[in-house]
């Protein structure tokens, strides 16, 4: 099998990871198994930037090939805020705080809507680099419903699924989630682009 390292501490996203892409012929590793790397500054302002600093970052050091995410909540009325700052909208990864803040933030606004977005970028230590994107569209409720997942799932609803993510099973989310999605495209590209990108 081949060495993949995942470059995130998370182990929610870390399982997600592994569960869309074990089955394809990779080893996944996460930071946890590179604990030496250390905290990464992801001071980028887009989703491909941060997602390639980390990407970049780990594969000089570790020589391996690296799969690097940065996704975030995008709310219409909020400017697209948190985005890139979603995981730390209201402090260190904090996500009760977060989730506080972003129903204060909403309080007397009629337009809820709000795209869940990831961006994934794969680079080889050669420096070959693939991009893909997934999103979800949906809306903000006013209170969490669901205890599964992570982040601001219990608050984020998917019409088409009458639910929030947070409410869903990994199956369901994997199926429809803006990471899932990322993920799939990856998985359909990953085993021509990795033969033609030595």
């Amino acid at each position: 099998m081949t060495d993949l390292i995942i470059a995130t501490n998370n182990p929610n996203k870390a399982r997600e990871f592994k569960e869309m892409l074990a089955p394809h012929g990779f080893e996944i590793k996460t930071l946890a198994d590179f604990p030496a790397i250390g905290e990464i500054d992801e001071n980028g302002t887009t989703f491909e930037q941060n997602a390639t600093i980390k990407a970049q970052t780990v594969a000089n050091i570790t020589g391996k090939p690296v799969l690097a995410d940065d996704s975030g909540l995008q709310v219409a009325v909020l400017n697209n805020q948190p985005g890139v700052y979603s995981a730390r909208y209201a402090g260190d990864h904090d996500d009760e705080a977060n989730n506080r803040k972003l129903l204060a933030n909403l309080v007397g606004k009629q337009d809820r809507s709000a795209i869940f977005r990831t961006c994934l970028v794969l680079i080889k230590p050669s420096g070959a680099k693939l991009v893909v994107n997934g999103d979800i569209h949906g809306e903000i409720l006013d209170a969490p419903r669901g205890t599964s997942g992570f982040g601001y799932d219990p608050l984020f609803y998917v019409p088409e699924m009458k639910m929030t993510m947070g409410e869903m099973s990994d199956d369901q989310k994997n199926s429809i989630s803006h990471r899932g999605r990322a993920t799939r495209q990856l998985v359909s590209q990953i085993d021509e682009w990795w033969q033609n990108n030595q």
